[in-house]
């Protein structure tokens, strides 16, 4: 049975990265020895794009899917305030066929989005008893 989904942020400073989501967006953590925390993710949806010409990501010799990590909220004006009271830099919202998005900058230099969807999303459909999983 699938019980979760692990997603892999690479960063250049993973340490201050690690902080963010500890400090700054207070993701519950656990550490799992040596400081290598792993985080509690709010609900998860995933879409499957096209590569397009992005280039794969190759891991143990194989090609993976390349990612993006936005985090979803139902009021980003509010958010973002937020986020701008602990000098978190995040970029003029930006309205999309998905919704409305911003970036925001991450202590690395990295970026992640951050965005009000007006797409339809899976996340109220139940729990993860019945939600479809390989069994």
């Amino acid at each position: 049975m699938i019980t979760g989904t692990h997603v892999v942020v690479y960063s250049s400073d993973p340490e201050a990265d690690r902080a963010f989501f500890r400090d700054v967006l207070q993701f519950r953590w656990v550490d799992d020895g040596g400081g290598w925390l792993i985080f509690a993710l709010p609900p998860s949806e995933v879409a499957v794009h096209p590569l397009g010409n992005n280039t794969p990501i190759v891991l143990a010799g194989h090609q993976f899917l390349g990612a993006t990590l936005n985090l979803m909220c139902d009021d980003l004006e509010s958010v973002m305030k937020l986020l701008k009271s602990k000098n978190v830099s995040c970029t003029d919202p930006v309205k999309q066929p998905f919704g409305t998005i911003s970036i925001v900058r991450l202590p690395s230099g990295g970026s992640i989005g951050l965005y009000q969807p007006t797409h339809k999303t899976p996340l109220g459909l139940g729990s993860m008893e019945n939600f479809g999983a390989l069994q």
